[in-house]
Order: structure tokens, then C-alpha cells, then sequence
């Protein structure tokens, strides 16, 4: 409730979905939660994310690599099923950029007007 950004992920190789929301405040990721369908893995894998990055500087979730997400799931990952293991970082990756995007936007019109 009262997210600041979402955004959709979906494999289309196996058809696992996943949405993100993050309510920011403060320069912290105040709010984080995920709804989605798919395999075990894709689901894990976000909600281990979720849970990581609650509670934490902005700066902690956009610094996160895709080995952070593997360690976190502590199994081995198989190549077919990165993607699916994957998915939640991808996610966040493109709902950090849409949090972005506005900020950027605004510092661009406030250049513009200077």
C-alpha cells in the first residue's frame, strides 16, 4: 500500500510473473512487498530479496549484484533455471529505474528553469 514504484517481471520462457512495489522514504526502502505465480524458485528468489533489502538504504537495494540474489538463495542455480532465480533482481533493477526516472526528470526541469 502506498508504493512509490512497481513494476512487472515476467519470464515468458516459463511463464513465471512477479510484481514489486517499494515505498521510499527517507532515502530507505520503507515498504517492499511481491505478488506473483511461477516456480519455487522465482519465488524464493523474491521473497529472500524483499526481505533483504526492508529496512535498508536506497543506496543497499540498488547496490545488490546478481551474486548477492544467488547467495541469498544458498542453493546451486542451475543455467536453465538462472532466469528464474534472476527474475526478482531484474525487477528491482527496472522498479529502481522507474523510482529514478522522476528524480531525473525533476533535476532536468529544475537545470532547464536555472
Amino acid at each position: 500500500e502506498g508504493a512509490t514504484a512497481s513494476h512487472e517481471g515476467a519470464n515468458p520462457l516459463c511463464g513465471d510473473r512477479i510484481t514489486l512495489q517499494l515505498r521510499v522514504l527517507g532515502g530507505k526502502v520503507d515498504g517492499v512487498g511481491f505478488t506473483g505465480r511461477g516456480c519455487a524458485i522465482s519465488q524464493a528468489s523474491a521473497s529472500l530479496l524483499t526481505d533483504e533489502i526492508k529496512g535498508k538504504p536506497l543506496d543497499h537495494a540498488a547496490g545488490m549484484a546478481p551474486k548477492d540474489v544467488l547467495d541469498l538463495l544458498g542453493i546451486d542455480i542451475s543455467p536453465a533455471r538462472m532466469k528464474c532465480a534472476m527474475l526478482s533482481y531484474d525487477t528491482l533493477q527496472k522498479t529502481l529505474a522507474d523510482l529514478s526516472a522522476p528524480v531525473a526528470a525533476l533535476a532536468a526541469a529544475r537545470e532547464a528553469s536555472a
